[in-house]
Formats: C-alpha cells, sequence, structure tokens
C-alpha cells in the first residue's frame, strides 16, 4: 500500500559482546538465560474479547498495550466474518480482479508475494513494497511514509489508489449495496442492511485487527516454552547491541522514520512528502523484523532479495546524506560469524501460527 495523507476526521466525524574466548561466551549466554528468565515471569496472556461473540484477541504481556481500543468498533465475530469476506472480495476494485488479499497473503505474513512491487489493476505498479500489515493495532501511523493516522481508515488508500485497488469509495458503497452476501453480512455485523463507508472499513480494520503475530519461536522462549539454539542466542545478543535500537523488541520496531543510507538523490521522498520537511526527506517507517524471512525483498522499494544484501548494506553499503539517521553514520560493522549468527536469530521470529491459522482461510 502506497503513502497517503488521510486524517481521522475524514472518517470519524547491552553493549555488543566480543565473543573471544570461552569465559566471554559463557558470560554472555548466562547473561541472555537471566535476561529471558525475567521476561518469562511475565508471560501469562492478557485477553482482549468480546465473550458473547466467541471472538479473542491474545496478547502476551510483555507487549505494550494496542494503540487501536475498540471503543467504537467493538471485536464481534460477526464483523470479522463480513471483514475477511471484504479482504477476499475483488469486486471492490475498478475492473474486478484485484482484492486485499492479492497483495497481503496470509503464507507471506500478510505481505505479497515475494515482490518488489506489487501489481494493482490493469497492471499498473506503485513505487513502493507492499509492506506485510500485522500487529496494526500497535501502530499510531500507517504506510511507509506514516501518512494515515488511523486504523480504521488505512483501507482508503489501496483501495482508492490509481495504481493499486482504483475505486471510489462511493462506487464500492454501491455495489456492496446490490449485493445480498454483503447486505446479509452487514445486519449480523452492524444490524443494518445499508452499508456504509463506515461499516465496510470498520469490518476491514476488526479482521486485520485478528493478525497478531505473538507465536513465534523467540515469543515461546520468553515464555519458557522453547530454548534458543547456541547461535541463535549469540544472534540475539548480537541482535540486542546492534539492532535493538531501531527494530524494537518485542514488536521488533519503534514506529519511527528513518533515513537508513539507501540514497543520496531521494525519488521518493518518503516521510518528507508528508510532512513537507526537507529533515524528513528519504525517511521511511522502521518495519517490524517480524517473519522477515517471509517477507522479502527487503527495504520500501523491494531493493534487496535477501538478509544477506540487507546485513551488507547495514556493514558497507551506507550512503550518507543530510538526513541519514544519526545511529548510523559509521555504518554497523558484522563480520561474517556475527552475520550467519543475527540470521540464525531473525529466523525465530517466523510465526508459523499466524501463517497457517484457519479463521483467515
Amino acid at each position: 500500500m502506497n503513502g497517503a495523507v488521510i486524517t481521522a476526521p475524514f472518517l470519524l466525524r547491552m553493549p555488543l559482546l566480543t565473543i573471544n574466548n570461552t569465559i566471554k561466551l559463557n558470560f554472555m549466554l548466562r547473561n541472555i538465560s537471566f535476561f529471558i528468565v525475567g521476561l518469562s515471569l511475565f508471560s501469562c496472556n492478557k485477553i482482549q474479547n468480546n465473550k458473547e461473540e466467541g471472538l479473542t484477541i491474545k496478547i502476551p504481556s510483555y507487549f505494550p498495550q494496542p494503540t487501536y481500543k475498540f471503543i467504537n468498533n467493538p471485536l464481534k465475530k460477526a464483523t470479522f466474518e463480513w471483514g475477511k469476506k471484504l479482504f477476499n472480495d475483488p469486486s471492490l476494485s475498478s475492473d474486478g480482479t484485484i482484492s486485499c488479499a492479492t497483495c497481503h497473503a496470509q503464507t507471506h505474513a500478510f505481505a505479497d508475494h515475494n515482490v518488489p512491487l506489487s501489481a494493482g489493476v490493469n497492471g499498473a505498479f506503485g513505487n513502493r513494497n507492499t509492506p506485510p500489515i500485522f500487529n496494526m493495532i500497535w501502530s499510531k501511523n500507517f504506510m511507509w511514509d506514516g501518512g494515515i493516522n488511523h486504523l480504521e481508515i488505512m483501507s482508503v488508500a489501496p483501495l482508492t489508489n490509481p495504481v493499486e485497488m482504483n475505486e471510489s469509495m462511493e462506487n464500492i458503497v454501491f455495489k456492496l449495496n446490490q449485493s445480498d452476501t454483503h447486505k446479509t453480512a452487514c445486519i449480523k455485523a452492524f444490524g443494518t442492511s445499508e452499508i456504509t463507508d463506515a461499516h465496510l472499513l470498520k469490518a476491514l480494520t476488526i479482521y486485520m485487527s485478528m493478525m497478531v503475530s505473538s507465536n513465534s519461536k523467540y515469543d515461546k522462549v520468553l515464555q519458557k516454552k522453547s530454548n534458543f539454539t547456541l547461535d541463535e542466542g549469540i544472534g540475539y545478543s548480537l541482535f540486542l547491541a546492534k539492532c535493538n535500537q531501531c527494530h524494537t523488541e518485542p514488536l521488533f520496531t519503534n514506529n519511527s522514520y528513518e533515513n537508513n543510507g539507501l540514497d543520496l538523490v531521494f525519488n521518493d521522498l518518503g516521510r518528507g512528502k508528508i510532512t513537507e520537511n526537507s529533515e524528513d526527506n528519504g525517511k521511511f517507517k522502521v518495519p517490524s523484523l517480524r517473519n522477515i524471512m517471509l517477507t522479502y525483498p527487503y527495504m520500501h522499494d523491494g531493493r534487496f532479495w535477501s538478509i544477506d544484501q540487507v546485513l551488507d548494506h547495514y556493514d558497507h553499503g551506507i550512503v550518507h546524506s543530510p538526513t541519514l539517521s544519526p545511529t548510523l553514520s559509521n555504518g554497523i560493522s558484522l563480520t561474517t560469524l556475527e552475520k550467519s549468527r543475527l540470521k540464525a536469530f531473525l529466523n525465530t521470529l517466523t510465526d508459523q501460527e499466524l501463517i497457517g491459522n484457519p479463521i483467515f482461510f
């Protein structure tokens, strides 16, 4: 989904541990074990639910509280089920060929099918890689440039973008109101057969809200249900020392916007396009590293096909420009062995339960 400026009123009136010898290695692993045990003491799940509707979102207690509160859009099974129908319905696009699911596939953690740029109606392409859409209830802003500030209106951008689904909200609502299936679903979800854009967007929101990634091996280690291998544990320590400042656990993003040294001249201004502040040029939202092994190619334009290319970029490929993140001014030095161990840890962030959860089928 590409960036667009849409605001809520529109709709809703360890420093690095060098491993030189066995003594330092054992010390490091003891620190990791202590850290994990400490977190696991708080790993009982919180549950946000509507018991009468039989729909729950289980949130580990080491997660922050969600930003989205469901205040005017309660978690209901009927709303979820209609949201699923809408998410998979190509009639929401202007030519009836593209659905939300076309570019957000469950097998890829709700990112696209490992392509740099997604094809929209009539084979049109945008200029940004399609991001995954799990754990959205913890975000305040959306899209690579943060141009949308509310989860309930995020779907407006791909639905109306000319290179994505290329429709108007008015025509989508008109088409839905001609469908007995959708009208019946709306009655179950909202108590009315007269479908509005608010109904459509709230149903999509509930469906996407259930896309919570919190059951990877990493999570199971924190909950004392599994253990890191030696390489995974060392990779975790390296991650904490070199990556955690921006890709902050447990969500593995700090939701900031950074210029990570890709270009000197920006064909895409990123955050600067939204703020119209030159100090934001070339900055893009820090993506979550959860499920990172499923969501290649990487970066906002999909230029890197492998994690190896990404790690090489941070090690020796940083391009200096006026808005470069200060944390990357000297790059991130990584040996071949450190890269291998970082990848071992990143593999523990894959959430097989999310990509195989039958509720999304």
